[in-house]
């Protein structure tokens, strides 16, 4: 019952949003379709295909701010080390510098 209610609403927020509705392929494809503007028959066809096919690239690194930094060179220096003593060593390595 209650997953035919959670049925119900989310056609019900698509209803009211269709932009929610729309799926990562559908952006895709809207993308590819721009990109494709002026290419016809088989250069279109072939274009679509590489295009569709494409995974998305992964969004750049963001960079690390300078605790996050300390952070991994203290755990790369903890190396070997655990429990209690690894606890320790790791509030002694961040609280440093």
């Amino acid at each position: 019952m209650k997953s035919i209610i959670a049925l119900l609403t989310l056609i019900g927020l698509l209803a009211v949003n269709p932009a929610l509705a729309a799926t990562e392929q559908q952006n895709k494809m809207a993308t590819c379709n721009k990109e494709a503007t002026g290419k016809k028959g088989d250069e279109r066809k072939a274009f679509m295909k590489d295009c569709l096919s494409k995974k998305p690239e992964a969004p750049a690194e963001a960079p690390k701010n300078a605790q996050q930094n300390k952070m991994a060179t203290c755990n790369k220096e903890a190396t070997g080390k655990k429990g209690d003593e690894r606890k320790k060593f790791m509030s002694e390595c961040l609280k440093a510098k």
